[in-house]
């Protein structure tokens, strides 16, 4: 993977790897329209991971924060979702202050692997084993999204339910490879700790991005 930059350099630009108006498609605002903007960058590398185009931020323009913010804008969006990869690689204070100045909510998915910029309304974190995420931001999380491949992961959740805050919605999502196989199990469980729900991706059923 190529070097990734000092993402504490404030600076006005951002590695886009693509930017969509949709919806939501997963966790606790599933169904609700927003505009997408998916950042280049990613040493977790999770082998099951569905954006693996995103992880060599080398690959993908440096582009200015302004025009980013202005195709949001112009989209009529109330909501950004930032992504990628892993936003926080990058400082995201630039971003959220021209996004927050312009009255859009702004919604941040995150493995919470590096520490925390920006100004968020909503911050979903959804710890991986292979960079656990900093205790700086485990308690400033407002939905706690944890993949589920096998039955062994629901150990690794609940340890993240624990260090949660008590607002932190809850959600399992069943790797979408191994659904047919994850979601019985996932079932029985939330049945039996029902502090947790079931998150599924519904965008994929929508055949929408």
């Amino acid at each position: 993977m190529a070097e990734i930059p000092d993402f504490n350099t404030g600076s006005n630009q951002l590695p886009l790897v693509e930017e969509f108006y949709s919806v939501q498609g997963e966790g606790f605002h599933t169904g609700k329209a927003a505009y997408f903007i998916r950042l280049g960058g990613c040493d977790v590398g999770c082998s099951w991971c569905d954006s693996r185009f995103a992880w060599d931020p080398a690959l993908h323009p440096m582009v200015d924060t302004d025009i980013i913010i202005e195709h949001a804008l112009s989209s009529g969006t109330d909501s950004v979702v930032v992504t990628g990869g892993e936003p926080l690689m990058w400082n995201l204070d630039y971003l959220c202050r021209g996004l927050k100045k312009n009255k859009i909510n702004t919604f941040i998915e995150t493995s919470g692997a590096y520490t925390l910029s920006g100004e968020w309304d909503w911050i979903c974190l959804s710890p991986k084993k292979n960079m656990p995420p900093v205790e700086s931001i485990i308690n400033k999380a407002d939905e706690l999204k944890v993949i589920i491949e096998e039955i062994s992961d629901l150990d690794w959740a609940e340890k993240y339910r624990k260090l949660a805050s008590e607002k932190c919605v809850l959600f399992l999502q069943p790797e979408w490879s191994r659904f047919d196989k994850i979601v019985p199990e996932l079932v029985q469980f939330v049945q039996k700790n029902q502090h947790w729900r079931i998150s599924l991706q519904v965008h994929k059923y929508m055949h929408i991005p």
